[in-house]
């Protein structure tokens, strides 16, 4: 009897544990999202046609859908409804990822118990910790409330099982990734695990027009862990951000369909728990009577928010062949760059043969170019041992021919720098409009930016001098 042949149906299939990724063969590396060993056999796909069924709800003109069904509603914490858009959606689907330790269960503690109402009743499921571990740090943050419902579970069953019994408007769960369902095979955390879990809790959240709020893993890379498929489904990807050595939490939108990605949230981890502040830019300043070498304020834009921030510097005398290169908050390679530019077009050469430390105050990460020019100029305040003078601020991207070039939000920058007691600012050339009782020296090179340290024109005569002799 001649053997059966192999049909398409029953040929197994690969499908990428890591994006989602399907192929007919087994491979080492996704050609989709490029990972190593996330190619695994599941199964042969099986070919399936859908009939025309009944319509659950008619189509209409778009002018006629009624609009109001998506209004926000507030969550109590300003600065998170300043990164949603306003608040939450009812039927919205939020994912909130960040590092361990973080602050991320804190944070949503605090908003199941200010969002908790009469009228609308929040449901906070957690798969990491017992209620108790819970209630602990809720009596510690003050995140008591009647009309708060709690409950321990890693079944996805019991999940919608509390669903039906709480009839909550807002359900929180800690974490996607420590729930399951029995009906599907594979650990909890998994692809076709994390796709059921959160397939489920959009369809419920949909029907019911229950907020969501999700918390999700991170991968060492800082990546959301998990398919990529999660971030598709959601309405809204948040990513918490911040050094767990800093008081300072920044909450970044990722992906927004009901506003948009250009906020941030601004928040301090203490004891008593985590508070917004509206206002975080004295998180990054060192108040001080007399001004030190080496130090240089900016503004940078965080999304659309402008955050004065101190870049310090300081260089020592060394004994190894090769001098240290150490930084804090701000690139290597940035820094790297404006020792360059500083060497050969500002005529600094001690640089080249000290250790060199650069860091940022508060913890604020400064990763945008508008802060080439703080860099420089304190570096070169470090250099000669000369403070810069009080109450100036430096905005604009150095490039390696020493120009320096104009950033975007120049005025924004100004006005925050004015609205915190600023009298001076070093810009590009053309910065537009400029603050009523505001001084502000136009540079376009280093050269001419490298004036404003004291006594750089006497030391720049005595060169030139030297050099005719």
């Amino acid at each position: 009897m001649a053997a059966r042949t192999k049909t398409a149906k029953d040929r197994p299939s690969y499908r990428c544990t890591e994006c989602g990724w399907q192929t007919a063969k087994w491979l080492g590396r996704c050609s989709e999202c490029q990972a190593w060993g996330t190619v695994e056999e599941y199964g042969a796909p099986s070919v399936r046609t859908t009939a025309p069924g009944r319509v659950t709800t008619s189509a209409l003109p778009i002018g006629q859908v009624d609009g109001r069904q998506a209004t926000a509603r507030s969550t109590g914490v300003p600065e998170l409804d300043r990164v949603l858009g306003g608040g939450l959606v009812p039927g919205a689907v939020v994912l909130v990822a960040g590092e361990p330790g973080v602050g991320k269960s804190t944070l949503l503690l605090d908003v199941a118990a200010k969002a908790a109402s009469d009228d609308h009743r929040t449901l906070y499921i957690t798969g990491e910790e017992s209620a108790s571990q819970v209630r602990m740090r809720a009596d510690r943050i003050k995140a008591i409330d009647d009309h708060l419902y709690l409950a321990a579970e890693t079944d996805l069953s019991a999940v919608l099982g509390h669903l039906d019994a709480v009839k909550p408007s807002l359900l929180i769960l800690d974490s996607v990734q420590t729930v399951a369902s029995p009906e599907i095979d594979g650990a909890p955390g998994g692809m076709s695990q994390v796709r059921e879990v959160a397939g489920a809790l959009i369809r419920v959240s949909k029907e019911r027009g229950m907020s969501t709020l999700l918390v999700g893993h991170v991968t060492k890379d800082g990546a959301i862990a998990g398919p990529r498929l999660l971030e598709h489904l959601v309405d809204v990807v948040l990513s918490f951000e911040g050094d767990r050595h800093a008081r300072l939490r920044l909450v970044r939108g990722v992906k927004n369909r009901y506003g948009t990605t250009d906020e941030v949230g601004c928040f301090e981890l203490h004891d008593e728990g985590i508070t917004g502040l509206a206002d975080p830019s004295g998180l990054f300043l060192t108040r001080r009577t007399e001004p030190v070498p080496g130090t240089c304020l900016t503004v940078t834009l965080e999304g659309r928010r402008p955050l004065v921030a101190e870049v310090q510097a300081l260089t020592v005398d060394t004994q190894i062949p090769t001098p240290r290169r150490t930084t804090s908050g701000l690139e290597t390679s940035r820094v790297q760059m404006m020792l360059a530019v500083l060497e050969q077009r500002g005529r600094i050469s001690a640089l080249g043969k000290r250790d060199i430390y650069t860091a940022t105050v508060g913890g604020v990460k400064l990763s945008e170019p508008a802060a080439d020019l703080a860099i420089a100029l304190a570096l070169a305040s470090a250099a000669s041992d000369t403070p810069l003078p009080q109450n100036l601020v430096a905005i604009g991207e150095v490039g390696l021919a020493g120009e320096v070039r104009r950033v975007t939000g120049v005025q924004r920058r100004l006005a925050e720098a004015h609205r915190l007691g600023f009298t001076h600012a070093l810009v590009p050339s053309d910065p537009g409009k400029i603050p009523p009782g505001m001084k502000v020296l136009e540079v376009a090179n280093m050269g001419d930016a490298l004036r404003v340290l004291p006594g750089s024109r006497r030391r720049e005569a005595s060169r030139d001098e030297e050099e005719r002799r």
